[in-house]
């Protein structure tokens, strides 16, 4: 998603005047319930495989998707917006002559279901006279019927709009009351309900659910118009509205007061500590730039991750297939095959598409392939990336990791990171215990704004909330704080990791990739890590 269509999402733009252009069709609420009988979604893919065989098609999957979305919008005492979208088709990609070719239809009548399938054909088949060598698929065995569903209590799209939108103005009234000038707050609900056929033999019926509920909080100091902002502390999850239970079990007090949370988050509680630190933050002091040991919470050291250990071990990124959103990659094969030192050896770093409640746990990828967890980097060295049915012969894999995904029937299916986390410490450290052997750093909680450059390489990244450490003890909030890095030193500079009880998800919602563009939901986990000897700017000096 880009920013104008966030701003036409959440009112500040055009409203949901667009909306059904970028996500289908506006529809009553009613609807968000309905599904697709499963015996149709088999006919249908079955009218697709069949005519792609007589067509001279040597492989083919079929992807039937009914996706559902729900907005709700608010800000201070007032409703922006509410948004209920449906989109529903299917999508057919084939290879004849060695070549891809795809076509998608929203008719899920037999004959257009033919009929696209035929033009899938036909653009493989002109491709094939442009094409350097074959697709080489790595193979896949067919599982038959099955289903996978994400393991919900409590479907959100069957929580009425009232109860949404009281529960919404709630936080905000919360967070007026505790001394907010101004607050945003959000609910972003998502059902796909995917269904795959394939060639192989496999037809997969799978009930996506994902959550997430942003808030921003602003305080204004009318004396001289100075404003500060706190973002929420959630993370976007795959969970149902249960994610909204706030139960205290999942309420964690970081060193230095902040609260954060697991699996399960007090929105209403958030929001005062928002309006509280935000207000801390207008008389906080300025960051003295320099060398820092960083402390970084879970809930900020996500977005690092992403973007300078997701995003640069795509291998179409790697393999300069893939451009778009921030350039290639620096990490080259030929550093696989160098054994590169990515971090030090407090750092392994997997990726999965199958822990509980992260945004991109589904039991297959939009290829079929049985999702799975993997290493890309152990301790501190660069063994492997993420890859797809035809990239897997490239690092003489094989079979794909299970990381293809499209994000709508009409889009065509391609390598898409999977969730992508720091392993917690082995040896039992908790956060109260890394700070007392630091003693100039800075904790940061929570992410901000960041820079990257066409490699991945250097980049810089802020926060929400920075505390000075000072002899081992948080001292104070302090402001205007980002730090810099190149990547291999960047992680090489890791010298603790805290152990699994701190282990917490944070993420993306809403992922870009892709020309023309697709977005992903990916979640990244962590436990509090130290950094040593970072370079910290100050983002409120002035040059001139």
């Amino acid at each position: 998603m880009d920013r104008r269509d966030f701003l036409k999402i959440t009112g500040a733009g055009l409203g949901g005047l667009a909306l059904p252009a970028l996500y289908g069709r506006a529809i009553a609420a009613e609807e968000l319930l309905g599904t697709i009988d499963v015996a149709t979604k088999k006919k249908l893919a079955d009218v697709a495989l069949n005519a792609a065989k007589s067509s001279g098609a040597t492989y083919c999957d079929v992807r039937i998707g009914r996706y559902l979305r729900q907005f709700v919008v608010t800000r201070e005492d007032k409703v922006q917006n509410v948004v209920n979208t449906e989109s529903t088709g299917i999508g057919i990609r084939v290879i004849a002559k060695g070549s891809w070719g795809f076509a998608a239809t929203s008719d899920l009548s037999n004959d257009a279901v033919a009929k696209a399938t035929a033009q899938a054909v036909a653009i493989a088949k002109a491709n094939a006279r442009l094409r350097s060598e074959p697709v080489q698929l790595a193979p896949v065995k067919g599982v038959g019927e099955v289903s996978w569903k994400t393991p919900i209590v409590k479907n959100s799209m069957e929580v009425p709009i009232k109860d949404k939108v009281d529960l919404l103005l709630g936080v905000n009234a919360e967070a007026i009351k505790a001394g907010a000038s101004f607050i945003n707050s959000t609910l972003f609900l998502v059902n796909e309900q995917k269904y795959f056929a394939s060639t192989d033999g496999s037809y997969i019926d799978q009930d996506v659910h994902r959550i997430w509920a942003p808030m921003n909080v602003t305080c204004v100091d009318k004396a001289t118009g100075k404003f500060r902002s706190r973002q929420g502390l959630s993370a976007p999850r795959g969970m149902g509205f249960e994610y909204l239970d706030a139960k205290a079990a999942d309420r964690v007090e970081l060193p230095g007061g902040a609260v954060v949370y697991r699996n399960s988050y007090d929105m209403k509680a958030d929001a005062i500590a928002a309006a509280k630190q935000a207000k801390e933050k207008l008389t906080a002091t300025s960051v003295k730039p320099g060398k820092y040991d960083l402390m970084l919470d879970p809930s900020h050291t996500w977005l690092t991750i992403h973007e300078s250990v997701g995003h640069p071990l795509e291998l179409d990124r790697v393999l300069g297939y893939e451009a778009n959103y921030a350039g290639t990659s620096f990490a080259t094969l030929d550093k696989l095959k160098d054994k590169f030192r990515y971090g030090s050896d407090k750092v392994t770093i997997f990726a999965d598409k199958v822990q509980p409640g992260s945004l991109g746990a589904v039991g297959y990828d939009d290829e079929g392939v049985k999702t799975q967890k993997w290493d890309l980097i152990k301790d501190g060295t660069l063994v492997n990336y993420q890859v797809i049915r035809d990239q897997a012969h490239i690092l003489g894999l094989k079979e794909s990791q299970g990381c293809c995904y499209a994000d709508n029937w009409s889009s065509v299916q391609f390598q898409r990171m999977a969730n992508v986390s720091l392993q917690p410490g082995k040896d039992k450290l908790t956060p109260a215990e890394m700070i007392k052997g630091i003693e100039n750093g800075i904790y940061i909680v929570g992410e901000g704004s960041f820079s990257i450059d066409q490699q991945r390489y250097n980049a810089q990244f802020g926060g929400q909330l920075f505390y000075e450490i000072k002899d081992g003890k948080v001292t104070r909030q302090i402001e205007d704080v980002a730090y810099q890095i190149r990547t291999p030193e960047f992680w090489n500079s890791c010298v603790a990791v805290c152990d699994e009880s701190d282990y917490r998800l944070g993420g993306s919602f809403f992922d870009g990739k892709g020309q023309p563009g697709q977005v992903s939901a990916v979640s990244h986990g962590s436990s509090t890590a130290r950094f040593n000897g970072v370079n910290v700017i100050n983002t409120a000096r002035s040059l001139g």
